[in-house]
């Protein structure tokens, strides 16, 4: 039978009880940076149907956008863990910028000589970067304040990651798929190729700024009860899978993030569809923000929702909406199947926060070590796209959206059954 366990040693990272106005200080400026990863992480729906025209790919190679990003986490994750163990959070910050500067510049070359694979391999270096941001800054989050309202803290947060994704649409539109807009017969020349420099540019130097800041930045110090690299050291690098909860949450954010990917990767496609909107990709590019500012809506309702309500019941209630709104996407045609695609961002709004956070209660010793794990499962966003993308190409996009839904059901399970912490 589940029940709730024991706490597991002494928390890995001290809980910053004291100094409110520190706190909200330190959460405000991490705001920032989950404002910027949804920006870019949202920027690869617009550049997906982009470099799908100009190098004229099938679904499967032009998933390899998603496969290349989010498969930085399954590599990067691991050593950004070691990482932030060694030089802290406040400079894993710093560090992770600075490599996301480099993958924002390596996007001017990728366009100058025209290859495809240069354009993943900026994506790759920008994902890594990436990935050191995630697993410094949300832990830390979760440490700053009691461990009853983590989820809602990490909730609040990421409402402003999806204020980022529900932007990136429109400036992504505007300055990149605005080249198609104008001119498609034209998009497989150096026209259409050089379309991403600036956008990558911009976000470049607002990166080093940002890196710039954090450097100086006075944040509070979270330290070590007994020394996290010692106690992991003792008890061995994959000692927290042994706890159940955190496995099958590593499991349910490799669903999560691989299905949310998924539908946000196919949007502008699937909106150009003659049978569901029938509009151009410039005119659904803006549509895209829909879907993920639903995501942004639903965040912020969460983070107060989830001070008086379970995250395991808000996540299996999400869950079940996500699941009906799939089914008539597959199932319906013209603007029901076009609204119901578009309404599941509101669904997915608090699945990230709330698994994340249900997955590392009660780890101790073992949090970063956890947070290490469930960030390393962020490359769902690699491989469910690229499965769906091969069975959007056999089967036809619409129905290919079954993929999603075998995602959520199981995050349903994760909900009501799977997030229990049990018996050591």
């Amino acid at each position: 039978m589940a029940a709730i366990g024991p706490d597991i040693g002494q928390a890995s990272i001290s809980r910053v009880e004291e100094g409110g106005s520190n706190q909200q200080f330190a959460l405000i400026a991490l705001t920032s940076l989950f404002f910027m990863w949804g920006f870019i992480t949202c920027l690869n729906d617009i550049l997906i149907p982009h470099l799908k025209g100009v190098f004229d790919l099938s679904y499967t190679q032009a998933m390899l956008v998603q496969f290349c990003f989010f498969g930085a986490y399954f590599l990067v994750s691991l050593p950004a863990g070691k990482l932030v163990e060694r030089v802290g959070y406040q400079n894993g910050i710093v560090i992770g910028l600075g490599i996301a500067v480099i993958g924002c510049v390596l996007f001017v070359p990728a366009a100058r000589i025209q290859v495809y694979s240069l354009f993943l391999f900026a994506l790759f270096v920008l994902a890594a970067g990436i990935t050191v941001l995630q697993v410094s800054a949300n832990p830390y989050v979760t440490a700053l304040g009691a461990e009853e309202t983590a989820a809602s803290r990490l909730t609040l947060t990421q409402a402003f990651n999806s204020l980022g994704t529900t932007v990136a649409p429109f400036f992504g539109t505007a300055l990149i798929l605005s080249v198609a807009g104008v001119a498609a017969s034209d998009m497989s020349g150096v026209e259409g190729a050089s379309a991403v420099e600036l956008p990558y540019m911009i976000l470049a130097a607002t990166l080093a700024v940002l890196a710039f800041t954090f450097r100086f930045l006075k944040l509070p110090k979270i330290e070590s009860h007994m020394g996290a690299d010692q106690a992991v050291e003792k008890v061995g690098r994959w000692e927290a899978l042994k706890h159940r909860h955190l496995t099958l949450g590593v499991v349910a954010i490799f669903l999560y993030v691989g299905a949310e990917v998924s539908i946000g990767s196919f949007l502008v496609n699937f909106l150009s569809e003659s049978n569901i909107a029938g509009i151009t990709e410039h005119e659904a590019g803006f549509y895209v923000s829909l879907f993920w500012g639903g995501a942004m809506v639903g965040r912020f309702i969460g983070a107060g929702v989830m001070q008086y309500v379970s995250a395991g019941k808000v996540l299996a209630v999400c869950s079940i909406g996500a699941v009906i709104l799939l089914l008539l996407t597959i199932f319906s045609s013209g603007q029901l199947a076009m609204w119901s695609v578009l309404s599941i961002g509101l669904c997915n709004s608090v699945m990230f926060p709330a698994i994340f956070s249900l997955a590392l209660a009660r780890l101790g010793p073992l949090t970063s070590q956890g947070s290490g794990f469930l960030c390393l499962a962020i490359v769902g966003g690699a491989l469910v796209p690229l499965a769906q993308g091969a069975l959007a190409d056999g089967i036809g996009i619409q129905m290919a959206f079954a993929l999603p839904i075998a995602c959520y059901v199981y995050i349903l399970y994760y909900g009501l059954k799977g997030h229990f912490v049990r018996e050591a």
